[in-house]
């Protein structure tokens, strides 16, 4: 068989089209995983020249101004950044290691912004350790959706906030004040409009609601 006959074999055009497939499916998923982790060299690099002021050498009176002019980055987007490439290297250092990257796929390389969440999560008062690894399983673990993790964050905060017993019967007792002057409010405007009240049943009705309003503030 000569070498254009190879070459026009339809099992070697398969296999030539399945390499080619493959590798650029590999390549996909090469590029993914570096879109999802390459914040993390930027932030490494962010931390040492706000740490070190190297941005004085640079020209800029202040970090900010460094970001915006030179990197094009808000000053609330670099700090994030910053903050949590910081929160990793202390609290997560784990993750900064390429074993750790090299492990998981694309779907579940968390981004800054789900880490972030994390870092914020590990400050709130209201949750406890518990609460903490279980977003970091969803993170880390999972890949977990941003949008996701903010709502699991938000239930376990709401779930785990204290509540005031005295702010609560507070509470309790305004929205049964509220009640009552409604219902004192559509007494006045129906005997006023039907006429079937004495105008002295009116007025008292009416100074009944000035002092309702100004209990219920």
């Amino acid at each position: 068989m000569s070498t254009m006959d190879t070459r026009l074999n339809p099992l070697n055009q398969k296999k030539t089209v399945d390499v080619t497939s493959d590798l650029l499916r590999t390549q996909i998923l090469k590029f993914t995983k570096d879109f999802k982790t390459s914040w993390v060299s930027l932030g490494q690099s962010l931390y040492s020249a706000w740490k070190d002021k190297l941005y004085h050498a640079w020209g800029y009176d202040k970090f900010e101004y460094y970001t915006e002019r030179e990197l094009g980055l808000k000053k609330e987007t670099a700090l994030k950044l910053l903050k949590t490439y910081l929160f990793l290297e202390q609290d997560e250092p784990a993750y900064l290691t390429e074993e750790f990257q090299e492990q998981r796929g694309p779907v579940k390389v968390p981004g800054y912004e789900s880490i972030n969440l994390l870092r914020l999560a590990k400050q709130k008062k209201e949750l406890n350790r518990d609460d903490y690894l279980h977003l970091k399983g969803e993170i880390f673990e999972k890949g977990k959706d941003t949008s996701l993790v903010r709502k699991d964050l938000t239930a376990l905060i709401k779930e785990r906030k204290i509540v005031d017993p005295d702010e609560e019967r507070d509470k309790r007792n305004k929205a049964a004040l509220q009640r009552f002057l409604n219902a004192v409010r559509a007494f006045k405007k129906d005997m006023e409009s039907l006429k079937l009240s004495p105008a002295q049943l009116i007025e008292d009705a009416d100074r009944l609601m000035k002092k309702l309003e100004k209990e219920v503030g």
